[in-house]
């Protein structure tokens, strides 16, 4: 039986494109589920994920790759959602959504760390 090769992804990885991907349903009404369901996705949902894609290589300077992976992802599609959110940059609307969206990650990510008792 052949298996399948895989980059691991660090917890810390996962957890950061989980926060992606919450920021951009509360901003868009589509759901995580729907966004990372295993399945070739269409229209509003795909573009949310891509958001999401896109929001963290900006904020968290991930190389292209490590966004597909810590997405669960390829890298084709990454690039894709890049290249898509970049072009949509002229768009006034979503040009202030993602500046938005790259704000809150950043300024969540930039916050002291709060140990919780145990």
């Amino acid at each position: 039986m052949e298996e399948t090769w895989r980059v691991p992804v660090t917890d810390a990885d996962r957890i950061r494109a989980g926060l992606a991907l919450q920021l951009v349903a509360a901003a868009t009404g589509i759901t995580v589920e729907r966004m990372t369901a295993p399945v070739r996705l269409k229209g509003r949902v795909c573009r949310a994920r891509w958001l999401a894609l896109y929001t963290a290589y900006v904020t968290f300077g991930w190389p292209l790759e490590r966004v597909a992976h810590a997405f669960g992802l390829n890298r084709a599609t990454a690039a894709a959602a890049c290249r898509w959110a970049e072009d949509g940059r002229d768009h006034p609307a979503l040009d202030t959504l993602l500046e938005r969206l790259e704000l809150c990650v950043t300024q969540l990510l930039e916050a002291p760390a709060c140990e919780l008792p145990a």
